[in-house]
């Protein structure tokens, strides 16, 4: 059980994989004390083959990888795939095409929201996995036997997994469905932070326009501070810290030492002046502009339809055996609620068909939601307002 370490082997390895229809991947990596994360082991595996690769082995190229990442030919199949394609992208800045996120799959395969993979791999194929090493220092040389073992058994019952929702996608007709999640899946932009869009991830519980627009230079700053020196962002500066910046807008370096949650002596070094520039910027410019994703709390007399609405679609796509939230966001939601219009993509495509055309009919006053037997169900009622058929 060793793994591949040389440039002659790999390429040996990456030639039988490309003569496969599709390669199932996995990685280990650390990124407790960087900003990127380190590569430390990647886990291939065809029907008839699997192996460890160790990018961390003297000398070792990973460009025979790389082109088997980039072979149009070959599918790749990972599990929740965004952490493994966000390394290979900051690696040669391209995606791995084509792909399969069994993670993704499993939610129009009736495996609901955001799927483990031991719960597929113990409906799919009956095994269990030992976790135990998932915590290893995956940077530790050499690899124990206990370590592989556990790489490898995590990445080949992908093989069928993935040809267990292959077939269900096609008998179901919902490759379609995932043609969205797929295309946000390949595109670059998705694993490269936008420093102007940093603020979002504090989700912050104010509207208050000058506050965000601290908030949003301070946030921007700190993205591209942790990118540049390549370390976690709450090691330049904790979340807390940043909001309550914001919220207090210190106008000097004495002020801004005094903010509760900024380090001792963080004010008096470069780092501080930096800080204040940033919090400078914001007070005297623009505020971020709040679209859906930035939406706060609906107006209070649209909070019981909102709940209405989301208890439809939890009835609906248990009807259909898809996750909630590959139908509609509380977003979408909310815009639904104050519009028949709002531009989602819940009023769109298939996702009308499972619940946006039903939603229009609760708003309409179409529909009833009633409890019956110890279970809601869904009442469709004629023009009359009498009961014309149970739909669910």
């Amino acid at each position: 059980m060793q793994p591949v370490t040389t440039t002659d082997d790999l390429a040996a390895l990456c030639r039988r994989l490309a003569s496969h229809p599709y390669v199932a991947i996995d990685t280990e990596f650390l990124r407790e004390r960087t900003y990127y994360p380190i590569l430390c082991l990647v886990q291939v595996a065809s029907h008839d083959e699997a192996a460890a690769i160790d990018p961390l082995a003297n000398g070792l190229s990973l460009d025979p990888l790389y082109e088997l990442l980039a072979n149009p030919k070959v599918l790749k199949v990972f599990h929740a795939a965004r952490q493994d394609i966000e390394i290979f992208v900051h690696k040669t800045d391209l995606v791995p095409t084509p792909l399969f996120d069994t993670q993704v799959a499993g939610m129009v395969c009736g495996f609901g929201d955001s799927v483990s993979y031991e719960t597929l791999v113990a409906k799919l194929t009956g095994q269990r996995i030992d976790k135990s090493s998932r915590f290893s220092d995956w940077s530790h040389r050499p690899l124990t036997d206990r370590q592989l073992a556990y790489a490898l058994t995590d990445v080949v019952p992908l093989c069928k997994i993935y040809e267990v929702m292959d077939r269900r996608l096609q008998a179901t007709g919902r490759r379609d469905w995932l043609a969205e999640e797929w295309a946000t899946l390949t595109d670059v932009a998705t694993y490269r932070p936008d420093p102007q869009a940093a603020w979002r991830r504090l989700k912050p519980k104010t509207a208050k326009p000058r506050v965000l627009a601290m908030l949003a230079e301070l946030a921007a700053w700190r993205e591209m501070e942790a990118q540049r020196r390549d370390v976690p962002r709450q090691r330049i500066l904790k979340d807390e810290a940043l909001l309550d910046i914001a919220h207090q807008g210190p106008k000097t370096l004495t002020e801004l030492s005094r903010v509760r949650l900024v380090p001792q002596g963080f004010a008096e070094g470069k780092l501080g002046g930096e800080v204040m520039a940033a919090v400078e910027r914001g007070r005297h410019g623009p505020p971020p502009k709040l679209d859906e994703e930035g939406r706060f709390e609906p107006p209070p007399g649209r909070m019981p339809l909102v709940d209405l609405l989301n208890v439809l679609l939890k009835l609906r796509c248990q009807d259909f055996e898809v996750a909630q939230k590959l139908v509609a966001s509380s977003s979408d939601i909310e815009a639904l609620a104050a519009s028949d219009s709002a531009d989602v993509p819940t009023l769109h495509g298939w996702r009308r068909e499972v619940f946006g055309e039903a939603a229009l009919k609760l708003k309409a006053g179409q529909l009833a939601l009633a409890g019956r037997a110890g279970r809601i169900e869904v009442i469709e009622l004629a023009a009359d307002g009498d009961e014309a058929l149970a739909a669910s």
